[in-house]
C-alpha cells in the first residue's frame, strides 16, 4: 500500500513518548506521520532521553509549551496545534492518554473537523476535580476512534453511550514493556551505579499535585521513607524536587541513610529499577501498570486508580499520604493472587494502527 494518509501524532508528557513507538512502527509503514511535542515536559531527562532510550523519532516539531496554568497552557497549544493543522492538513490526528497536550489537540482537531483517534480512551476515576480526568472525558467525547486498553475501560465508555468506533485493543505500554525489558537488563548499568542489589529495595516515584504541592502530605510521606529499615530509590521529579525545598524537607531527605536520591531516569533505567524493586511506591498511572506487568506489588499513593483492575487483582493497594499507614503498607502487603492478562496481549500497538487505516479506507 502507498502511503496515502497524513497522521499528526502529538505528545508531551513522559508515558506519552513511550506509548508512541508501539503504534508509530505500524502506522509508519502505510502513512505519513508527523510528530508533534508540545513541550509539556521540557526537561531533558522528563522527555528527550526517552526518544534516545527507544529509538522514538525525533518530533519534527516541538512548540516549546510548558508551565503556566492549566488554562495558560491549554490556551497555548491549542493556538499552536490549530497552526499546524492548517500547515500538515493532516487526515486524522492521534493522540495518547489524558494530558493537557492531549485535550489540546482534540479540540484544535475537531474545530477543523479532522477526526481524532484516542488512544487510552474509557478509564475514569469519575472524579472531576482531577484535572487528567476532565482531559479524558473530554478528549474521548470528541474523538472518532476510542482505542481502550482495559475491559473495564470499554465498557466505561459503552455505558456512557458510545456506540461506534470503540475497540478493546489492548494496553501499549505492555507492548513496549515486553520489547523493552530485555533491552533494559542487556543495557541498564543502573544498578551497579547505585551500588544496589536486585530485591533488596523499595522504588519509589512522586509527582502529583495532591502529594508534593502541599506540605502536610508531603512531609508525611518523605517521613514514611526515611523511617523504613530498607533502602528507598527515589528518582525525583523536578516539581517533586522544588517543593521539597520549598517545605524545607530536601536536607532532611539528602540525610537519610536508607534513602538513595537520583535524578529522573531514562525508560531502560526506570524499567530495570521497577523490575528488581521488592515493592513499588507511586502515584503515577503509568508506573502502577508497569508494575502489574513487572509483577512487583504496588502501593498508590491515591484516593483512587485508573486502573482498577489493577486493585481488585489484589497488587496494587490504594495507600494514603499518612506516615504510619504508609510504613505498614510498605512493610505488610502482600500480594495473594496471580496477576491476569488484563491489559492484553502485547499487540495493541498493530491493532490501533490497522483500525486508523480501515477507518481512513472507509472514509474515502
Amino acid at each position: 500500500m502507498t502511503k496515502r494518509y497524513k497522521i499528526l501524532t502529538v505528545v508531551g508528557a513522559r508515558p506519552q513518548f513511550i506509548k508512541v513507538m508501539p503504534v508509530s512502527k505500524y502506522l509508519r509503514k502505510y502513512c505519513w506521520e508527523v510528530l508533534v511535542h508540545t513541550g509539556q515536559h521540557y526537561d531533558y531527562a522528563m522527555s528527550g532521553i526517552f526518544f534516545k532510550d527507544l529509538n522514538i523519532h525525533e518530533p519534527d516539531y516541538n512548540l516549546g509549551i510548558g508551565g503556566g496554568t492549566h488554562a495558560e497552557q491549554l490556551a497555548k497549544m491549542v493556538v499552536a496545534i490549530e497552526k499546524l493543522l492548517y500547515k500538515e492538513r493532516p487526515d486524522l490526528v492521534l493522540v495518547y492518554g489524558d494530558t493537557n497536550s492531549t485535550l489540546a489537540a482534540a479540540l484544535a482537531a475537531v474545530k477543523l473537523k479532522i477526526p481524532v483517534a484516542h488512544v487510552e480512551a474509557g478509564p475514569r476515576s469519575f472524579d472531576l476535580t482531577i484535572p487528567e480526568e476532565v482531559n479524558r472525558v473530554l478528549t474521548d467525547r470528541v474523538s472518532s476512534l476510542l482505542f481502550c486498553p482495559t475491559k473495564i475501560s470499554y465498557e466505561n465508555l459503552k455505558r456512557e453511550g458510545y456506540k461506534n468506533n470503540v475497540v478493546f485493543t489492548g494496553d501499549v505500554m505492555l507492548d513496549m514493556l515486553l520489547e523493552a525489558k530485555n533491552l533494559a537488563e542487556k543495557r541498564s548499568k543502573i544498578l551497579d551505579k547505585l551500588k544496589i542489589y536486585p530485591n533488596k529495595y523499595f522504588y519509589a516515584t512522586l509527582h502529583r499535585p495532591h502529594n508534593v504541592d502541599h506540605e502536610k502530605p508531603l512531609s508525611e510521606i518523605i517521613r514514611a521513607f526515611v523511617r523504613l529499615n530498607t533502602q528507598v530509590v527515589f528518582p525525583v521529579h523536578p516539581r517533586t524536587k522544588k517543593n521539597l525545598k520549598k517545605f524545607g524537607l530536601w536536607k532532611r531527605l539528602n540525610k537519610a541513610h536508607n534513602v538513595i536520591i537520583i535524578k529522573p531516569v531514562g525508560y531502560l533505567d526506570s524499567i530495570q529499577l521497577e523490575s528488581n524493586a521488592l515493592k513499588i511506591v507511586t502515584d503515577s498511572g503509568g508506573v502502577q501498570r508497569e508494575a502489574y506487568f513487572l509483577k512487583k506489588p504496588c502501593l498508590t499513593l491515591m484516593d483512587y486508580s485508573p486502573w482498577p483492575e489493577t486493585v481488585e487483582t489484589g497488587w496494587n493497594k490504594l495507600v494514603k499520604a499518612e506516615e504510619m499507614d504508609l510504613i505498614r503498607a510498605i512493610r505488610n502487603f502482600r500480594p495473594k493472587s496471580k496477576t491476569k492478562k488484563l491489559f492484553g496481549n502485547g499487540k495493541a500497538g498493530k491493532k490501533i494502527a490497522e483500525r486508523i487505516i480501515e477507518y481512513l479506507e472507509e472514509g474515502k
